[in-house]
Formats: structure tokens, C-alpha cells, sequence
């Protein structure tokens, strides 16, 4: 892809994302997408993303800064919504949080195939903390 239909493609992305669209982001994943420190394949990389919705169901993310190099991407985001909802084994505690994350994806023909960057469960665990 070229630099400007990956910018595309991830604002797609990040559509599904702040839509809620479990099915839609699982057509952005490899099967067998490799997550550095978390389980791989798409199965574990969408029970990670219902389980944020659950407990915060109101869970956006904004784009800050995208950098794309051949099928790399650096992305930093900024999430945040109010924990309504169990998350991470700690019942609703109606906090507000607000996160960075960073992240590295590999993309191979328009699917993440890698990842790797910030834990953005464990930044949200504790802050409800």
C-alpha cells in the first residue's frame, strides 16, 4: 500500500474501533496475528477488544500521531471512556480514564500480521486502581 491508502486503511481501522465493530476489526486481522506479550491470533486480539467495550462501553479512540514506513506503522492514540462495566477482574467503578498507548503494526496485504507497543489493559487496570 502507499503511504496515503495506509492513512486511509487505518482511519478505517479506527472507525471499526470507535464503532464497536468487533466483526468489522476482525477483517483487519491476520488469523494468526502475533502480539508481542499477549496471546496471538485474531480470536485473542478480539476477546481483549469486547472485553474494553464491556467495561467501558462508551470507549473511543483518537489518533494523535500516525507515522507509515513500507508495511510498518507507529501509531500513538489516545483512548478513554467511563468503566461501567467489569474490566480486567475489577467491578464498575464509574471512573473516567484516559490512556496512551503506542504501537507498532506490520501490515501484509491490508491485514495486521504484528504488534507490539504499550499494554493498554494494564494502563487501565491501573488507573482503576
Amino acid at each position: 500500500m502507499e503511504p496515503w491508502e495506509t492513512r486511509e486503511w487505518f482511519a478505517e481501522y479506527l472507525d471499526a474501533l470507535n464503532r464497536h465493530d468487533l466483526e468489522a476489526v476482525r477483517g483487519f486481522l491476520h488469523p494468526a496475528v502475533r502480539r508481542a506479550h499477549l496471546p496471538a491470533g485474531a480470536e485473542a486480539w478480539i476477546a481483549d477488544l469486547a472485553e474494553l467495550q464491556h467495561g467501558f462501553p462508551d470507549w473511543q479512540w483518537k489518533r494523535i500521531q500516525l507515522l507509515v514506513e513500507d508495511e510498518r506503522l507507529a501509531v500513538h492514540l489516545r483512548g478513554g471512556g467511563a468503566h461501567t462495566g467489569p474490566f480486567a477482574h475489577v467491578g464498575p467503578t464509574r471512573r473516567r480514564v484516559n490512556i496512551a498507548s503506542f504501537a507498532m503494526f506490520r501490515v501484509e496485504k491490508g491485514l495486521i500480521a504484528e504488534a507490539s507497543g504499550t499494554d493498554d489493559a494494564e494502563q487501565i487496570r491501573a488507573a482503576l486502581l
